[in-house]
């Protein structure tokens, strides 16, 4: 069997040619023109002297180039990089030198880029600049493709064979690129066809670039919406709803911080949205009041999904949002955590008690019973082997078992009675008290009931073991009455015993988010600027 990725693309290209792939603005193709792009731009590349396993970083803007292009690279055998560009310079340039790239391909923001920073991309021997690159950038796309049918097929792969490298965000510490073998593309292909139902017969607008790979891959239409997917929080939600219901999309990916936008246009402007019938929110935990609002927009007959996993290990878990409101939301604004479902078919996840060591392997008898909260790890076929060149983090994220492993999320939560997992905050958040430990979601939740808090942030302030709790609040509209409103703050906090220890009140005008999801709070940050204020408050 051919494991390669594209496959399944050639196929679709194959059985359904003038069925429409891709929309993007007044562009539009269909499988087969996308294919056959596809294939020019991989026999392209190889007279260029770009060869199996040749690493190639591709920095372009989400564009039937963008799709194109990396099904180029899937067929060639030629590992594709994928990082955020609003990770900040540092955090990039350091990803850059990780993964030591052959091949660069950008537009030409990108190459102008890399020409301040040269050191970094040393181990770059060809530059192609989609876009015009002035004699400036090395040869551009456009010159180098022959507009001529050509016979590219997918190279033969292996499950175990590299066809990508996606860096993680980087939200509790330096990103890391995360190796991504074509059986787990795969995998991931068939889990997001059967259990979330995708068929050809659906339209997707994808607020996250690269599910529209997937969606490619599963035949169905992916309409590129005109936003820039490193800052989803300031989608132009006019412009988003427009291609919605212009192409009657059915479906689509994006963070909860896009739909928070969205959702409110439309209430605000009467809109609905009947064509959607699956929004699927990923990337932070998703609020019972924002999949109440997004219901009011869709059809009677459209569904909610919250699928939870990590870059390294997507989907593991989903739940649907009528199961959220019905029964578990209630016991989040209480301060039992987040629930995020079951787990997916072929997903196995346990809890462990919280460590930050390596476990070097293994042990059944380790693994705690339901409701107690620990660290989560999982293991299936959706689950990523291993990081790029970066043993450290490898020895901290898996555990062997057997000729298998486990991938220690990083996150802490619990498994209840009816075997669904509740997410109560990452592991390196979590604030540690002289006499209890705190996690961070299940206490923020009871804060965020407050009718002027937008959303809150718990964090420790001082030694590790003996920190002081400290809760920031961004609210919704500038506080008239600190005082007032803090005396409200501390009367929620001493309503639960979860929450009775925090005796630190912060405001904060704009929390600190992941460039990805922006929905991610970066609590570090947060961490680092209550210490500042609290020293200050007691001087």
């Amino acid at each position: 069997m051919n494991y390669n990725i594209a496959q399944p693309l050639q196929e679709i290209s194959r059985d359904y040619p003038h069925k429409l792939a891709l929309i993007h603005g007044s562009r539009s193709f269909t499988f087969a023109e996308l294919d056959r792009l596809s294939r020019a731009y991989a026999f392209a590349l190889a007279v260029q002297g770009v060869k199996r396993g040749d690493r190639v970083m591709l920095m372009v803007r989400p564009s039937i180039e963008f799709i194109s292009l990396t099904f180029a690279l899937f067929k060639l055998g030629a590992p594709v990089i994928l990082i955020d560009p609003g990770m900040g310079y540092k955090n990039l340039l350091g990803c850059v030198g990780s993964v030591k790239p052959q091949v660069f391909i950008g537009i030409p923001m990108a190459h102008i880029f890399k020409t301040f920073f040269p050191r970094h991309f040393d181990t770059v021997q060809l530059n192609i600049c989609v876009g015009s690159s002035f004699g400036l950038f090395g040869k551009s796309l456009q010159s180098i493709t022959d507009p001529a049918e050509h016979s590219f097929p997918a190279v033969h792969s292996e499950k175990t064979d590299l066809a990508a490298i996606i860096f993680t965000t980087g939200s509790t510490g330096p990103p890391k690129g995360v190796r991504y073998e074509h059986g787990v593309f795969l995998a991931q292909l068939g889990l997001i066809r059967d259990y979330y139902g995708i068929t050809l017969d659906d339209i997707d607008q994808p607020a996250f670039p690269l599910f529209a790979l997937f969606s490619a891959a599963l035949g169905a239409c992916s309409v590129i919406p005109d936003m820039n997917p490193a800052r989803p929080a300031q989608v132009n939600p006019e412009k988003f709803i427009r291609t919605i219901i212009k192409h009657n999309v059915t479906y689509s990916f994006g963070s909860p911080a896009i739909w928070n936008v969205v959702s409110g246009y439309c209430i605000k402007n009467s809109i609905r949205l009947p064509s959607l019938k699956k929004i699927l929110m990923a990337g932070a935990p998703v609020s019972g009041e924002l999949i109440g609002r997004v219901k009011r927009i869709v059809s009677a007959d459209a569904e909610i999904h919250t699928p939870y996993g990590a870059t390294e290990s997507l989907p593991i878990v989903s739940m649907t949002g009528s199961e959220i409101l019905s029964g578990t939301w209630p016991q989040t604004m209480k301060g039992k955590g987040t629930c995020v479902g079951r787990p997916l078919p072929g997903n196995d996840i346990r809890i462990l008690p919280i460590s930050d060591d390596a476990i070097v392997a293994w042990d059944d008898d380790t693994v705690l019973s339901a409701d107690s909260i620990g660290e989560i790890v999982v293991k299936g076929e959706v689950v990523t082997r291993e990081y790029d060149n970066n043993p450290r983090e490898n020895a901290l994220a898996k555990i062997r078992d057997g000729d298998t492993f486990w991938h220690r999320l990083g996150d802490t939560g619990y498994m209840d009675n009816e075997g669904r997992l509740w997410f109560c905050g990452r592991k390196a958040h979590r604030v540690i008290t002289r006499t209890e430990t705190m996690f961070t979601i299940c206490c923020e939740a009871i804060f965020n009931n407050h009718p002027q808090v937008y959303r809150s942030a718990l964090v420790g302030v001082g030694e590790w073991g003996n920190q002081t709790p400290v809760l920031i609040v961004e609210p919704h509209e500038k506080i008239a009455n600190r005082a007032a409103f803090f005396t409200e703050l501390l009367g929620l906090a001493n309503q639960y015993d979860i929450t009775r220890p925090i005796r630190n009140f912060l405001i904060h005008p704009s929390f600190p988010v992941d460039i990805r999801h922006n929905a991610k709070i970066f609590r570090e940050k947060l961490a680092v600027w209550a210490a500042d204020k609290i020293v200050m408050s007691d001087e």
